[in-house]
């Protein structure tokens, strides 16, 4: 499509003035190809944040492999911290978009990303770097974390009601993918000799091997400067989503945000949780297993779900499927501590892994699902509050929209803090009994209120 065709396009300046995706002509003629590119620009923009966000995961565990002395609370502290500073950050990243626009948004939260990937690549060579530097390079990997939020709010924007649900089932679900891809990509480049001009030397193992530790965060810095170009020069920003950050602030006053941050909390919380703790949960478990071999197929198995949860909620409705969801995550939170050893005999890891793997799935399918019941709900909320005030069909549309978006960021703000609490629930748990039964005892309960709460409050009504 040539850009002169789009109508209050300027080519310069990339903005588009006038649209109209709940308009099934223009959707059809313009909107759909529009939207799509700004859709495929933003995935791997996403994916190599979660990438970035998840990276500590893989190097904490190799720092003492290069000369770091550090105690194992440290090493779990650096692979904590990214998720602490991670869902603060989205609170401000959500409102981003309207303020700046989702392109020049999308490639500056990218390309700041080069930084602590850089600094990290440089730290990790130097057995002398203090801690102090790890923490701070650990909390501006969180930057990473907080990318969610505004992508997922620019590409609510572009889409019509009806196809929000795929759309940001598609941008969340293979944005997802970024953990797994970095647990498959990271231990491989570590093996090689890939920047031996940028000064990775690598530290020679005890079998003979070299650890190139630095690759972990290096190869990550080419495709982040491609995307963030690509972002700069293939995405579009709608004028119609701009905003105040005054403009975005009342979306804080309605009470289905706070209902639906709890929802989502244990829908995506448990995703980004359980892919920060199953490997070393695994190895308190059944230490003879090489855990290490496996970690990657859950985040896989629930980024894949995600876009599905999104595209069935579609059609099926988001609160039916999520209701259905919780039912099936309360079920195998419960048949988990059937798998678990007792006092270090008996368990299965096979039953225990499958059972993880299901829990892993309904996580991603909540996502997804969850995330289309924030968009139909805000929607209509909004529109019926705008046209009772009597204000035009156009005002209402723009100002849903706003809403929508802001919500959206918001609320994974709050589920983003799963990636801190879970990991250390079942650390409490094991420190304090030897088992992480009392960690999943208090998940089962909060799955269980969760069937509750969606039934109670959206289940009864059609949404």
């Amino acid at each position: 499509m040539q850009h002169s065709s789009i109508p209050g396009k300027s080519s310069s300046s990339r903005v588009i003035t006038e649209w109209r995706p709940e308009d099934p002509a223009f959707w059809q003629q313009q909107g759909h190809a529009i939207a799509s590119r700004n859709l495929w620009i933003s995935v791997p923009c996403l994916l190599l944040a979660f990438c970035v966000w998840m990276l500590f995961s893989a190097v904490a565990v190799n720092l003492p492999k290069v000369g770091f002395k550090f105690t194992t609370d440290q090493l779990f502290m650096l692979t904590a911290l990214p998720s602490v500073s991670g869902a603060l950050l989205r609170v401000p990243y959500s409102f981003m978009v309207p303020v700046f626009g989702g392109r020049r948004w999308t490639a500056f939260s990218t390309g700041i990303l080069i930084i602590p990937c850089v600094w990290l690549g440089f730290a990790v060579q130097d057995p002398t770097t203090p801690f102090s530097s790890f923490i701070i390079i650990s909390l501006l990997c969180g930057f990473a974390g907080a990318n969610f939020a505004s992508s997922m709010a620019n590409i609510s924007f572009f889409f019509p009601k009806q196809k929000q649900g795929g759309a940001l089932g598609i941008n969340g679900g293979l944005g997802n993918l970024g953990v797994s891809v970095m647990q498959l990509i990271a231990p491989l480049a570590v093996s090689f000799s890939i920047f031996a001009a940028f000064g990775g030397t690598g530290v020679a193992q005890p079998d003979g091997s070299m650890l190139y530790l630095e690759n972990a965060a290096w190869v990550w810095v080419p495709l982040l400067a491609f995307f963030t170009l690509a972002a700069w020069f293939g995405m579009n920003e709608l004028a119609t989503s701009k905003a105040s950050l005054r403009a975005q602030l009342p979306v804080l006053k309605r009470s289905h945000l706070w209902i639906m941050s709890f929802l989502y909390l244990a829908t995506f919380g448990s995703f980004i949780g359980f892919s920060a703790g199953f490997a070393m949960l695994s190895k308190t478990q059944f230490p003879d297993v090489q855990i290490l071999h496996f970690a990657f197929f859950g985040p896989l198995i629930g980024a894949l779900a995600r876009s599905a949860g999104g595209a069935i909620s579609d059609r099926l409705g988001g609160t039916r499927v999520t209701l259905v969801n919780f039912v099936v995550m309360a079920i195998f939170s419960a048949a988990l501590f059937l798998t678990l050893p007792t006092e270090g005999t008996g368990g299965s890891f096979i039953a225990f892994f499958c059972v993880f793997l299901v829990l892993f799935l309904t996580a991603g399918l909540g996502s997804g699902s969850t995330f289309q019941m924030i968009s139909v709900i805000f929607r209509k909320m909004t529109m019926e509050r705008v046209q009772k005030r009597g204000g035009s069909e156009s005002e209402a549309m723009r100002e849903a929209a706003t809403e929508t978006a802001a919500a959206l960021g918001f609320i994974s703000a709050i589920g983003a803090i799963g990636g801190f609490f879970i990991p250390k629930a079942f650390g409490t748990s094991l420190a304090l009994t030897g088992s992480p039964a009392g960690a999943m005892k208090v998940f089962l309960v909060f799955y269980i209120a969760c069937v509750v709460i969606t039934w109670a409050i959206y289940g009864r009504k059609k949404q």
